[in-house]
């Protein structure tokens, strides 16, 4: 199943990022090597960040962005994660080529 975090900035969160984005992405690795990690990145807009994920339960993605390090350290200052529905493209599509 996919779901999506979204990880809303602090006011400090600008900031605390540079300092924690090694861990960060060290933690999204770890996911990504075993498959799960669908795509991840800041929001242009420097209001948080998204991380699409695939992973068995609500409470696996729920305790992961807990205890992501801009979670930990204050760069988020609120994680919401959604169970999602992709549509489009379809799975089948997005490999073909």
């Amino acid at each position: 199943m996919k779901f999506v975090i979204l990880g809303k900035d602090g006011p400090t969160g600008a900031a605390k990022r540079p300092l924690y984005r090694e861990a960060h992405l060290q933690r999204l690795e770890q996911w990504a090597q075993q498959g799960k990690v669908i795509l991840a990145g800041p929001l242009t807009d420097k209001t948080g960040s998204l991380i699409v994920v695939e992973a068995e339960t609500l409470e696996e993605v729920q305790i992961f962005a807990k205890e992501d390090p801009y979670m930990i350290h204050g760069v988020f200052q609120e994680v919401t994660v959604h169970p999602f529905m992709q549509v489009f493209p379809q799975e089948s599509d997005a490999t073909t080529t």
